[in-house]
């Protein structure tokens, strides 16, 4: 097993590389919510998902072209601070540290909720702090204790989406048992169109698409830990294009032509009508179970990355040096046990904060989210301008069609802040995280030897930096 210079193991193998980005972007939203953003696009949402997924995928070719040069954990706030600018990593590694321990609240205290299903009328709170404890003893262990974890709730997520597309072309071509008529794919288009509500309905819908999205740079903080990161890492990325297509566009694809489109949701979860319609009564406790591992798979990946984060600012002197420590089985435990400390203490308050208000808070560092994937896009452009500069050769995995992509990408980021910004629903949380960002800032200028650059390391000159 391989070592980094800061202790940390290389545990993380291929087969859970693979599937952390994926399970950490396939989450409560797509069983849930998504038809929330079936109201507001109609059919039009898969258009919606594509466009996004391809912006995300230049996000990670341009974050997986630095990883590879550096898979060093702490990803992109290590390198805004030694690209740009320590003020940028600080304020990239402090604001997601924030968004994931946020998220994570909001998560463990969804686990509380979905728990009456099973166990009515039982605190909220009991399962709320139970899933801290043990998403907590699991980040405690090792690395590759936290990728079977994040595996098998992938796992769990993967085969319930592939069911229910399984049994949804079979409803397509054949019919529902009983009535035997193929549906087809009329539902698309018979009910308003295919834009049901125009091309502003689908990109109003975007911002809610970006917020499924956002957790996927989790891999780069994982590059670090990963074996044999020049190989991994490009695997990974790559395998993201066509997952999301089968499991976010496909799944979708099949419950809008099986349903009209302005039906789902009435009745509870489009995965629940599903099952339910194919004479399987016990869906909504199957959809609820993974529900529930998807939360817990959230809580996972938050203690995971906020405590490799927190570690880094530490590392470059911007949070307090004592965060720094890795333990012998290489984890660093003072940052995640203080991320655990703080999720206790968050979800306690939570039950006494009005719930708008809350919602007021996850969706602020949603887009504090959508401004660490600008971050990245920036400070690939630093790399790229210091790789030159020294007559280093690009990585042979680089990022698609660049600049071009990334300047797509990155118009396409400002254009969703845009929406953000003209919802009224949305605009409060903007204000918000802009308020977070704020205070950050002043964080900073309080921060001793706040102007240090951070020297990371790169790839050893032996081993290929290649895809």
């Amino acid at each position: 097993m391989d070592q980094d210079h800061d202790g940390f193991k290389r545990s993380l193998g291929v087969r859970q590389m693979r599937l952390l980005a994926l399970g950490s972007t396939i989450g409560v939203g797509l069983f849930l919510g998504s038809a929330s953003a079936i109201k507001v696009a109609g059919p039009s949402i898969l258009l919606a998902y594509l466009i996004a997924g391809a912006m995300v995928f230049v996000i990670l070719r341009a974050l997986g072209e630095m990883a590879i040069y550096h898979p060093v954990t702490g990803s992109f706030a290590a390198y805004a601070s030694h690209y740009v600018s320590p003020f940028l990593g600080y304020l990239v590694g402090w604001g997601y540290w924030f968004y994931w321990t946020i998220i994570a609240i909001a998560e463990v205290t969804a686990v509380g909720i979905y728990m009456q299903y099973w166990f009515p009328g039982s605190g909220q709170w009991i399962w709320a702090f139970s899933a801290i404890a043990m998403m907590g003893m699991v980040n405690l262990f090792t690395a590759r204790v936290f990728g079977e974890f994040e595996f098998w709730f992938a796992l769990i997520k993967v085969a319930t989406i592939l069911v229910m597309i399984g049994l949804g072309l079979f409803v397509i071509i054949f019919g529902f048992p009983g009535e035997w008529g193929p549906v087809g794919l009329s539902n698309l288009t018979q009910i308003g169109g295919f834009f049901p509500e125009g091309v502003a309905g689908c990109l109003l819908s975007m911002q809610m698409v970006v917020y499924a999205y956002v957790g996927v740079e989790m891999i780069g903080i994982a590059a670090g830990e990963a074996e044999n990161p020049q190989t991994t890492i490009p695997m990974a990325i790559n395998s993201f294009v066509w997952r999301i297509i089968i499991f976010y566009v496909g799944a979708l694809f099949v419950i809008l032509a099986i349903f009209p489109w302005n039906r789902i949701g009435v009745d509870g979860s489009p995965f629940v009508q599903v099952f339910q319609r194919m004479g399987l009564e016990k869906a909504a406790g199957l959809i609820n179970f993974v529900v529930v591992t998807a939360a817990l798979s959230s809580c996972n990946g938050g203690i995971f990355s906020s405590g490799r984060i927190l570690y880094t600012l530490a590392k470059a002197q911007q949070a307090p040096a004592w965060f720094s420590f890795i333990a012998p089985n290489g984890i660093p435990i003072r940052a995640m046990l203080m991320t655990v400390v703080f999720l206790f203490l968050g979800a306690g308050l939570n039950y006494f904060t009005p719930a708008q208000a809350f919602e007021y808070l996850t969706a602020a560092v949603t887009f504090i989210g959508i401004l660490i994937w600008l971050s990245i896009l920036y400070t690939h452009v630093k790399f790229r301008r210091r790789l030159a500069e020294q007559g280093e050769p690009i990585p042979a995995f680089r990022s698609p069609l660049w600049p071009f992509s990334s300047l797509v990408a990155a118009a396409f980021l400002i254009g969703v802040i845009g929406i953000l910004v003209s919802v009224s629903e949305t605009r409060a949380p903007v204000l918000i995280g802009l308020l977070l960002l704020c205070l950050i800032a002043a964080g900073f200028r309080l921060t001793p030897l706040r102007r240090v650059r951070p020297q990371i390391a790169a790839a050893p000159p032996s081993a290929p930096r290649v895809g």
